[in-house]
């Protein structure tokens, strides 16, 4: 089943953008550029429209998860809208109790902790999408031709949530879920990757142009368990998307020694955390995959000369893969100034823009 005639990829209004561009392999006139957690966080703008809201209950608020979706692309000029949701939304939207708590992250009333309490998880109801997919809507009406992105967390990621019952250093709890009891683990693994497949898969009907699949927490794995345990489950998540000619970026935190499995279940592009220089992650993906990052957010506070000299090296190196989407090697700070953003999008646009082949005249 493929996208309506109206989605923006199929009538035209992103197929030719910097972004689609640069996830399909064609390095565009001018180098793009988005931010991870774009959405507000560091903007003053944002704090004042989530006043006395939840943060899960704005990103259920259509017309609120539209207005703060568009406000970094007015703001920066990114060359990207990501839409304003969480990961853990499709855990709620199929009825797992769950909250975000200011200086933790979500946290979840009852953690799974055993094969039963697997059994008790139940699929979305497509209905339940429905302010996603309106938010969505409405936030592609005002885009025009800028793609907006949207997202879903990996299983993975989603598992060690509900197994720990909150974030966690080492995922301790899941990892030895998944090794205590395989079978139990695949069950909870091929839940998250449907409810994760749902939430992306009514992003992109809605008019989602791309899309990224994140895992915050693949770094804690072994090569070994990644590729047995878990890349199946990733594999399946984008299954959801089958039919569906949108670009896909796999991205996750401390994942230098997995890019090749990452890209390998179906990606068009990798994203790259701050530890890992491009070109060096270009080689490990034979200079044959699509790269997305990788400023470090730690220099967003330095001395603009500084930062500056960090971008142009992330703009040089990336040069090693057949194309190159900057971002941070991680979200935006919610402490960062929001103008220094502004700053690297314009050096960017500048410094990562290439002449037009000239045409000459028979």
């Amino acid at each position: 089943m493929s996208s309506p005639a109206s989605h923006p990829l199929r009538d035209g209004r992103t197929t030719t953008s910097p972004l689609v561009r640069a996830l399909r392999g064609d390095r565009p006139e001018t180098t793009p550029i988005w931010f991870m957690r774009q959405a507000g966080r560091s903007l003053p703008e944002y704090r004042e429209l989530r006043v006395g809201t939840a943060m899960l209950d704005a990103c259920l608020n259509p017309e609120l998860a539209s207005e703060i979706t568009l406000q970094p692309v007015g703001r920066h000029g990114v060359d990207a809208a990501v839409f304003f949701s969480d990961i853990v939304i499709p855990l709620r939207l199929a009825g797992v109790p769950v909250e975000i708590v200011p200086g933790r992250g979500p946290v979840l009333e009852a953690p799974i902790r055993s094969a039963s309490d697997i059994l008790r998880l139940r699929p979305i109801d497509p209905d339940a999408l429905d302010p996603i997919r309106e938010g969505v809507a409405r936030t592609v009406a005002e885009l025009g031709s800028t793609p907006l992105i949207g997202f879903a967390g990996a299983p993975f990621t989603l598992a060690s949530y509900l197994v720990e019952g909150g974030p966690s250093k080492d995922q301790l709890r899941a990892r030895s879920l998944m090794v205590s009891d395989p079978q139990a683990w695949a069950q909870l693994l091929n839940w998250c990757a449907d409810v994760s497949g749902a939430f992306l898969r009514a992003q992109v009907d809605a008019g989602a142009s791309a899309v990224q699949l994140f895992d915050s927490w693949v770094g804690s794995l072994s090569r070994r368990d990644y590729q047995r345990r878990v890349a199946p489950h990733s594999k399946r998540t984008l299954s959801a998307l089958r039919g569906l000619d949108v670009p896909i970026i796999h991205f996750g935190v401390g994942s230098g020694e997995v890019l090749d499995l990452m890209a390998g279940i179906g990606a068009d592009a990798v994203g790259v955390d701050w530890r890992l220089p491009l070109d060096e992650a270009s080689r490990r993906l034979d200079d044959r995959v699509v790269l997305q990052g990788n400023i470090d957010p730690a220099w967003l506070g330095a001395p603009w000369e500084k930062l500056e000299a960090h971008v142009l090296d992330v703009l040089e190196r990336g040069k090693a893969a057949p194309a190159h989407v900057v971002n941070l090697g991680h979200g935006v700070p919610p402490e960062t100034d929001p103008d220094v953003l502004t700053r690297i999008v314009r050096l960017v646009h500048e410094v990562g823009s290439v002449a037009p082949e000239p045409t000459w005249a028979g």
